[in-house]
C-alpha cells in the first residue's frame, strides 16, 4: 500500500503535468511534417522517431532534476539498452514519449505522451497528452480523472451486447500470438455492439475513462503503454483486471477493463471462451 503524503503526491503531479504540457510543441513539430523520419525497431511494424527520444530525454531530465530520489522506466531507454524493466518501491516514472508512433508518422490524431508514477509499486499518477486532438487526460490517486480540466466518468454499461469495445486489430502482425488474438477478436467483436481500434493503448484506456468506449482488452504490451492510462481509468470509476481474472499487474500488463466491474468480468469470461476454441474458419 502506498504511504506517500498528500502534499508530496500533489507536487509530483503538478511538476509532471507541467513537463508533459511542455512536450506538446515537440510532438506537434514532428506531427506537422509532411513526412516524418522514422526507423524500424526489431519488428517491421514497430517504429521510432527522433521525437520519441527527444521527448523522453526532456521528461527524464526534468523529472530527475525535480525529484532526484525517483527512478525512470522509459520505452526508448529500455529499448536502447536492451534492459528489462524492473519496478522497486522507489518512486518510479513510467514514460512512453509517443504512444501510437505509427499514427504519429501518418498524421493520424491518436498519438500521445504518457507518464505514470508508481510509488511502492502502486500506480498513483497518470498523465496522457494527445496534442493533435487537444486532449489532456490527468489523474492522481483519490482525486478523480480529468479531460482538459473537466471531470470524466466511465459509462454504466454492464453487458457486452450493449458495449463498444476497443481492441487492437494490428496485433495480428505478431505471429506468436496471432491465433490467440484472432479468436478473441472473433468472440468479443461478434458479441459487442461495435469494436474500435485506436493504435494507442494509452488512449484506448482514456476513451474507456470518458465513456466513449465501454471496455478494452489487450495483451502483450509493456508497462509504459498502460501505466498512466490505468490510473486515469480507475480514477474515472472503471475496473481493470488481468486478462485471466485476478489482480492487474503493471509489469505484465495483460488486461481486460471496462467502465463497470460487471462488464469487465463479462469480457474476461468471453476471453476464456475464446481461448478454448481449437478450430475456426473465416466465412
Amino acid at each position: 500500500m502506498c504511504s506517500i503524503c498528500e502534499s508530496k503526491l500533489k507536487e509530483y503531479y503538478e511538476v509532471a503535468l507541467d513537463l508533459v504540457k511542455q512536450c506538446g510543441p515537440m510532438l506537434m513539430e514532428g506531427y506537422r511534417k509532411p513526412k516524418a523520419d522514422f526507423t524500424v525497431k526489431k519488428d517491421f511494424y514497430d517504429l521510432v522517431t527522433v521525437y520519441d527520444k527527444q521527448i523522453e530525454d526532456f521528461l527524464t531530465k526534468g523529472l530527475q532534476t525535480a525529484f532526484p530520489e525517483s527512478l525512470i522506466i522509459g520505452e526508448e531507454d529500455s529499448a536502447a539498452n536492451k534492459r528489462q524493466a524492473e519496478l522497486t518501491d522507489a518512486p518510479t516514472w513510467i514514460i512512453d514519449p509517443i504512444d501510437g508512433t505509427t499514427n504519429f508518422v501518418h498524421r493520424i490524431p491518436h498519438c500521445c505522451i504518457s507518464v505514470g508514477l508508481a510509488v511502492q509499486k502502486e500506480l498513483v499518477i497518470g498523465i496522457i497528452y494527445n496534442p493533435p486532438a487537444n486532449e489532456l487526460f490527468a489523474a492522481y490517486k483519490g482525486h478523480g480523472a480529468y479531460l482538459n480540466d473537466q471531470r470524466i466518468h466511465t459509462s454504466k454499461v454492464t453487458t457486452i451486447n450493449q458495449a463498444v469495445i476497443a481492441l487492437e486489430i494490428s496485433l495480428i502482425h505478431a505471429a506468436a500470438v496471432r491465433d490467440k488474438n484472432i479468436k478473441r477478436l472473433y468472440k468479443l467483436g461478434s458479441n459487442a455492439t461495435a469494436t474500435r481500434s485506436f493504435g494507442s493503448g494509452a488512449l484506448a484506456l482514456c476513451y474507456v475513462a470518458t465513456g466513449q468506449c465501454d471496455a478494452y482488452h489487450i495483451d502483450d504490451l509493456q508497462p509504459w503503454d498502460i501505466a498512466a492510462g490505468a490510473v486515469i481509468l480507475k480514477e474515472a470509476g472503471g475496473s481493470i483486471y488481468h486478462t485471466k481474472g485476478g489482480k492487474f499487474n503493471i509489469m505484465k500488463p495483460d488486461l481486460a477493463c471496462a467502465g463497470t466491474e460487471e462488464l469487465a468480468k463479462n469480457v474476461i469470461s468471453l476471453i476464456a471462451e475464446a481461448d478454448k476454441i481449437t478450430e475456426y474458419t473465416f466465412k
